[in-house]
């Protein structure tokens, strides 16, 4: 008798971590580096560079298994990605290929019994775990657009900015991703002062479930300070631009405007109110992008 886990362990896993350990190679980390991330020995580590562990041609021949090599390695490298998601993110594969499909067909070879049936789903791929690591990783690779477009730091509001992005069960704060302490600009320097979290947006994570709750779809959102010429620009990239009014508290004065179909809301300020304008988008990533092809 031979569980599936077996397979993975024997046949899966040797492929697998080869591959992703090549990718990293591939990317200039050292064998040190790439040990650490994959939580294994130098000298296996060597053994996969020298071709020296075993490798099932199926699994190595599989487009799914090496795209996500090249996936995570770019993430890992990149620090988009924790090695946690990167966990996720493999076993959430490896419970696709349990499901009637290359690892159940591995596992059938070795079970023969098992071809009377159609096979079996043991695990949940849609996890809360995953969810969030996907949003944590959509805000890293926003910030990443962010650092690197010129001119942004000009766009940030006096209060800073912040890049957020909800898991799409979203309902309170604990449940968008963020970056802590806001996004400054410092003498000209988009400034970062750490790692995606969740719970630590109150302001910006606010509109976002705000708009959420009166039928926008938006994931994620980004606020910058506000300009008519920026309203402007954004509605000559055809985005639909909505006002509220920011004296008023947050969630009543997005449920009096219509949010539904809106790319963006601003207000113009008031008694002790900066002006500031929310960019809406499908993840943060791409609300970075938006305003990197804005500028």
């Amino acid at each position: 008798m031979r569980f599936i886990e077996e397979i993975v362990v024997d046949e899966f896993l040797p492929t697998f971590r080869s591959l992703l350990a090549e990718r990293l190679r591939e990317r200039d980390l050292t064998q040190s580096e790439v040990a650490d991330i994959l939580g294994i020995s130098q000298s296996a580590v060597s053994k996969y560079a020298h071709g020296e562990v075993a490798r099932n041609e199926r699994v190595l021949d599989d487009e799914r298994v090496a795209g996500l090599a090249e996936d995570l390695a770019e993430g890992l490298a990149n620090d988009e990605l924790t090695s946690v998601g990167a966990l996720v993110e493999s076993e959430i594969l490896i419970r696709q290929l349990e499901r009637d499909d290359l690892l159940s067909e591995l596992h059938a070879a070795a079970m023969p019994g098992l071809n009377e049936y159609d096979g079996f789903d043991v695990h949940d791929p849609d996890s809360s775990l995953r969810a969030a690591e996907r949003a944590r990783s959509s805000v890293r690779r926003g910030i990443g657009t962010l650092e690197a477009t010129s001119g942004f730091a000009g766009l940030i509001p006096n209060v800073g900015s912040n890049l957020v992005e909800c898991v799409p069960d979203a309902t309170d704060i604990d449940d968008v991703a963020g970056v802590p302490g806001r996004i400054f600009d410092v003498k000209g320097r988009t400034t970062v002062p750490g790692d995606p979290e969740f719970g630590v947006s109150g302001h910006v994570a606010g509109v976002l479930l705000a708009a959420r709750d009166n039928g926008n779809d938006a994931l994620a959102a980004l606020n910058l300070a506000y300009d008519a010429d920026l309203v402007d620009r954004l509605e000559s990239f055809d985005l639909s631009t909505v006002e509220f009014d920011g004296e008023r508290d947050t969630d009543e004065a997005i449920a009096a405007v219509d949010a539904a179909d809106a790319d963006a809301l601003y207000h113009t300020g008031g008694f002790g109110v900066e002006a500031n304008v929310y960019l809406l988008a499908p993840s943060a990533a791409d609300a970075a992008a938006r305003v990197r092809d804005l500028l």
